[in-house]
């Protein structure tokens, strides 16, 4: 197959899996499911959160940490879904990544928090972190998979590997933060 063939049916399937997607959001995932309502509380709820905890001393450190977790935790569900290892079934809008109220809100929010505790009262930020990582993937990620049935693991994809990626966008969050606090200095 050329080139040119490879995107003409890349882009026809696209827009096929865009239709269907967006066929089951307006059928499972819309305004009137609860499961909606639920994905739109964790998506608003940490920010809110966040915006009466947030240490406004240190609010570029602070959010320019949360927003590293963010964006790779973002980049990372989205290599997930696509192949199908760790899939969020009910979401805020066909046109979002599916996971957008969790890697957008809930893990980088509780994160960012951690780590602007951690670095007020000189605790160890890396221990801390797998504390969370662990409450994050085990129960939290546990309650939204089998007890809410909102997402699923798939091709032998286990909590233990959440747990992995979590610690990892955390320490590299970390990293990168520090680093852009040297550079500034």
């Amino acid at each position: 197959m050329e080139y040119r063939e490879y995107w003409q049916i890349i882009s026809e399937k696209g827009e096929e899996l865009n239709t269907l997607i967006s066929s089951y959001w307006n059928d499972y995932s819309g305004f009137d499911t609860w499961q909606f309502w639920v994905v739109l509380f964790l998506l608003i709820s940490p920010l809110l959160l966040l915006y009466f905890k947030v240490d406004r001393t240190r609010i570029f450190e602070v959010l320019f940490f949360g927003y590293t977790v963010h964006i790779l935790w973002t980049y990372t569900d989205i290599a997930l879904e696509r192949y199908r290892l760790f899939v969020h079934t009910y979401f805020i809008s066909p046109a979002f990544p599916n996971a957008i109220n969790m890697t957008a809100s809930v893990i980088p929010v509780f994160f960012l928090l951690l780590y602007q505790y951690c670095t007020n009262r000189n605790k160890n930020f890396f221990l801390y972190a797998i504390l969370l990582s662990a409450i994050l993937a085990f129960p939290t990620a546990a309650f939204e998979i089998y007890i809410l049935e909102m997402a699923e693991l798939k091709k032998g994809f286990q909590l233990f590997h959440i747990f992995l990626i979590d610690i990892a966008i955390a320490y590299t969050a970390y990293l990168f933060t520090k680093l852009l606090l040297r550079w500034r200095r």
